[in-house]
């Protein structure tokens, strides 16, 4: 689904160029759960920007399902991100005094979803993520977890191939964070979505099937996690 080939990101030009990636090649296949590790600086939110359009490379390919990204217009790349692609964020980035329910909804309007079918899908979204009854609450009006339970139902709505999830437990406490990771496990699980997730947090990459580490703008190791199979397909 996802292919790096000899990826390369800089930033800054002759002495002050700053290399966040270095000649990176990476295949994340359909229905994979991937954990992207590495200390600051290393090149994981690099790497992940690429992957969800919101960057590209400076050399190299990046392939989705065999496209190559770098050939797409800023438009067509837009679209793959709205069509393709669910996002999750370290700071929820829900809109404080609107309904959950209103949130889950916001990319099935911009995706042109007719009010009754997206109010239905956001209704279900919520559901899988054990919200059904909080709908008609604002986001202020609940908890850290249940915000980032309303962000995942956000990415989930829009029925992505792929979420890309950055620093999803950053801002909750241990029991919330299992929480979410169960979560998007189940979501990994049962509806085959590809998560791709980057973490500082050792015990939360264990949720993930695989483990890329980066250093200094490389991929440092890449193995399966124990107890996980390798997922199949590309």
């Amino acid at each position: 689904m996802i292919e790096f080939r000899q990826v390369a990101k800089v930033y800054g030009h002759g002495e002050n160029a700053v290399h966040a990636l270095d000649g990176v090649d990476l295949v994340i296949n359909d229905g994979e759960f991937v954990a992207i590790m590495g200390p600051s600086g290393s090149g994981k939110s690099t790497c992940m920007n690429i992957i969800g359009c919101l960057d590209t490379p400076t050399s190299g390919q990046y392939l989705f399902r065999g496209v190559d990204v770098g050939s797409l217009t800023r438009d067509q790349r837009a679209l793959l991100r709205r069509n393709h692609l669910g996002f999750v964020f370290q700071g929820f980035n829900l809109l404080k005094r609107t309904t959950a329910l209103e949130n889950v909804e916001l990319p099935l309007i911009y995706r042109g979803v007719p009010r009754a079918a997206r109010h239905a899908r956001a209704q279900e979204a919520l559901e899988a993520v054990g919200l059904g009854d909080r709908g008609g609450h604002t986001a202020s009006e609940l908890s850290g977890g249940q915000q980032q339970r309303v962000a995942i139902a956000r990415a989930i709505a829009s029925d992505p191939a792929v979420i890309l999830a950055d620093e999803p437990t950053g801002n909750l406490d241990s029991h919330r964070s299992q929480e979410i990771m169960e979560l998007l496990a189940r979501l990994n699980h049962d509806r085959g979505i590809t998560v791709v997730m980057v973490t500082h947090e050792p015990d939360m990459a264990l949720y993930a099937r695989r483990s890329v580490s980066f250093r200094d703008g490389k991929i440092s190791s890449d193995q399966n996690q124990p107890g996980h199979a390798p997922a199949g397909g590309a």
